[in-house]
């Protein structure tokens, strides 16, 4: 083995020797670059500590409401659970929280129906696509209040389609939807879909021009028909984007409430009251300001249980497709 010279250095002694040299020293950050730094986050902090504060200190703030025996004006003692137990004895606050189920099912079941197969429709590349996709997102873009007054124009028999029958001479023609107890709930659903619907066709249309070609035309070749490529191959690709919809929409349908209270108020009777319209009722009207606290977190409560399975089962499919379910 030949002898190395006597001048021999190791590299990592010649790369400490050479930093330690005045012209390669580290030169200090400037001020100006440490304010640069700074920028984003003092031009954020406004925003995060307003929404920590709407957020968490007004949710404790009400959470200790509902354990109090504050009626029209808030009273800073401890009554118990009290408020918790009137709440659900109350027969208004139960039908709102049935109407809320019957309406979360079908609100979402149809929005994801609808938008789904109008995504599918609009894959194919039919003429005018960005003409019909502005068509069918339109009613994203305006409010709940906009939506619930429009339809309620269409549905009130005194002036929407039973009208408009009658005036043709089609006297013996009914559609008495928002003015019956029976009905009123699902024309509330009617208009929610109506909403929806073009919000989830956009998401999934998206999802849908992201998904490998490759995989699709393999499948072609293989003898499978369009509807077996889409249940097996193309749909369950885009699981990630069915779960983000699936979130907006559960948030959606929990906090309803402009949208009825525009469309039918709640009524008739209590047909279509809401545990958001209960909420509003109990701390603005009734002076009820511990029992509209206790159902407030129920709603709250509502939320993250209806929720966390949603992203748990995110999660769960994320990491199985990065492999990390695989031991």
């Amino acid at each position: 083995m030949k002898a190395l010279p006597a001048s021999y250095q190791p590299l990592g002694h010649v790369m400490q020797s050479v930093a330690l040299t005045p012209e390669f020293r580290t030169r200090p950050v400037s001020r100006a670059a440490r304010l640069a730094q700074l920028v984003p986050t003092l031009v954020l902090l406004p925003t995060l500590v307003t929404t920590g504060i709407y957020i968490f200190v007004f949710v404790c703030w009400n959470i200790y409401l509902s354990l109090s025996s504050s009626t029209l004006l808030p009273v800073y003692d401890f009554a118990g659970f009290d408020a918790y137990t009137r709440l659900w004895r109350n027969p208004r606050w139960t039908t709102g929280v049935q109407n809320l189920a019957v309406f979360g099912t079908l609100y979402i079941v149809f929005s994801v129906l609808v938008g789904v197969t109008l995504a599918i429709l609009m894959d194919q590349r039919v003429k005018g696509e960005n003409f019909l996709r502005s068509i069918f997102l339109y009613p994203i873009a305006i409010s709940f209040v906009v939506t619930g007054t429009t339809w309620q124009w269409i549905l009130n028999p005194s002036t929407g389609l039973e009208k408009f029958f009658h005036d043709l001479g089609w006297t013996g023609f009914e559609f008495s939807l928002i003015t019956n107890r029976e009905t009123a709930l699902y024309a509330v659903v009617l208009a929610a879909v109506w909403h929806a619907s073009g919000f989830v066709m956009v998401m999934v249309l998206a999802a849908l021009r992201g998904v490998d070609q490759d995989v699709v035309k393999a499948g072609r070749i293989d003898g499978a028909s369009m509807i077996k490529i889409y249940r097996r191959i193309i749909l369950p690709s885009i699981w990630p984007v069915m779960i983000s919809v699936l979130i907006i929409l559960l948030q959606f349908a929990i906090k309803t409430f402009d949208l009825v209270l525009a469309l039918t108020h709640g009524g008739p009777g209590i047909s279509t009251t809401f545990p958001a319209i209960f909420v509003y009722d109990r701390l603005f009207a009734a002076g009820e300001l511990a029992q509209g606290a206790a159902a407030a977190v129920w709603l709250l409560i509502g939320l993250i249980v209806v929720l966390l399975p949603v992203i748990a089962l995110g999660w769960v499919y994320r990491k199985h497709k990065t492999g990390g379910g695989h031991g």
